[in-house]
């Protein structure tokens, strides 16, 4: 049983490593919860969680139902910015919650 156990890291290294070397015309994009290239990006249904990058420091900052600056933000995907479906979501893409 355990050595079973130790060939699992092995298996799924190889399979990641399988498809690192995958013809690029079978690779297949990660799906995004935004569309690249609107200019002013409707948020996808349950995603209501909007990333904004700051014009002043460029910090990437998400803003919440509710926020202060929630309904004054636009996000803009041709910039970078983008909707997110949870905040784990969010800070797991190296966005911070606004402290407003």
């Amino acid at each position: 049983m355990l050595e079973q156990r130790a060939l699992i890291p092995v298996l799924l290294c190889g399979v990641a490593a399988a498809s690192y070397f995958m013809p690029q015309s079978e690779q297949h994009p990660l799906p995004t919860v935004h569309r690249q290239g609107d200019s002013r990006a409707l948020a996808p249904a349950g995603c209501n969680i909007n990333g904004n990058i700051s014009a002043v420091t460029g910090e990437r900052i998400y803003h919440m139902p509710g926020q202060r600056y929630y309904n004054e933000t636009v996000v803009n995907s041709a910039k970078g910015e983008r909707w997110f479906c949870s905040q784990w979501e969010a800070w797991w893409a190296g966005w911070r919650k606004s402290k407003v």
